[in-house]
């Protein structure tokens, strides 16, 4: 049964899930996203479908109990978002109407979950990838609702009440101000805006920003939700094309928590984290970034900014194929 534990070292909550040992991993016969029709083998039990949202079966979040020395916050669901019927595709190769009804489902997923009063982050997230660890490659994504905010996100939103308190602005608004027209920025439109920051931690890192100030995906007009698919297809499809296959990442989305307070200086972001480093060497993080938390980047956010803004320009000869592992590891 999954179980959280606090760590009062560290003043931060730890999951452990011993069951997701046994979830299916890289299946070459079946693939339990691909829909199977009324009474199928598969979690999706439709002959086809847009976009599916279900509980996930192997879950990092389960039922509630007693950790020991700490009653943690009480436990809440993990559920899996499939983007699309198609097995082989990719988020970068989805029509954008397919990208706008997934950010209509993400939103409304924030505003359910969240509306629930044991959850305290609904924290949406994809992994792509054999290098990220995925363990089925069907393209989709994860929701965590969360009991806690996470670490990340508090930092990002303690960081940005402390500005906010001593300039009476928000952080990320000023950050994202100092980028457009500036090196590192990709490209922004009317309502979007993509950069690598300036203080990326991955080498080839991006932000996508809502140019307004926006707390959650829920709080983004119509206008502003189909932009972000846009500037979500055109940032995947940007890694695709400069590095030359279907490239992996983490995509995650930081967004105001759902516990209940106020969050003036939460600002709605989409960070893209790829492990490459180069088409043939990943990133991998050693041990100064595990031991000591601090990131050493062996590149400059000003070049792969403009590397990524020369790739964005070039058509993709064809499709990339998935990519299956097989870079070198250099730490």
């Amino acid at each position: 049964m999954p179980d959280l534990r606090f760590d009062p070292i560290r003043r931060e909550w730890v999951a452990y899930a011993t069951e997701r040992n046994d979830r299916t991993f890289l299946p070459t016969d079946f693939c339990p996203l691909c829909p199977s029709g009324a009474g199928g083998a598969s979690e999706v039990q439709l002959d086809t479908f847009e976009v599916v949202v279900f509980e996930n079966r192997f879950p990092a979040f389960g039922p509630d109990r007693n950790s020991g020395r700490v009653v943690r916050p009480p436990s809440t669901g993990c559920e899996v978002v499939v983007y699309t019927p198609e097995h082989t595709m990719t988020l970068a190769q989805l029509p954008v109407d397919r990208v706008r009804l997934l950010i209509d489902v993400w939103a409304d997923r924030y505003q359910e979950l969240g509306a629930r009063a044991d959850v305290a982050y609904v924290y949406i997230f994809e992994n792509k990838g054999e290098e990220i660890g995925v363990t089925l490659h069907h393209p989709h994504g994860q929701i965590y609702a969360m009991p806690f905010v996470p670490p990340f996100a508090a930092a990002e939103l303690q960081a940005a009440r402390d500005h906010r308190k001593s300039t009476g602005r928000c952080l990320h608004c000023d950050e994202l101000s100092s980028e457009l027209d500036g090196p590192r920025l990709l490209f922004a439109d009317d309502s979007m805006a993509a950069f690598v920051p300036n203080a990326a931690r991955w080498p080839y890192e991006v932000h996508v920003y809502p140019r307004r100030h926006v707390g959650s995906i829920g709080d983004l007009d119509a206008a502003e939700r189909a932009d972000l698919a846009s500037a979500l297809l055109r940032v995947a499809g940007t890694y695709d094309k400069h590095f030359g296959f279907s490239t992996p990442y983490v995509m995650a989305m930081h967004q105001a928590p759902t516990d209940g307070q106020t969050w003036p200086e939460a600002h709605l972001h989409v960070e893209f984290y790829p492990p490459h480093r180069r088409a043939d060497r990943l990133k991998h993080l050693a041990g100064v970034e595990l031991g000591a938390g601090t990131f050493v980047n062996d590149t400059k956010p000003e070049d792969t900014a403009a590397q990524l803004r020369r790739a964005a320009r070039k058509r993709p000869e064809t499709t990339p194929a998935r990519t299956t592992g097989a870079a070198k590891t250099l730490n």
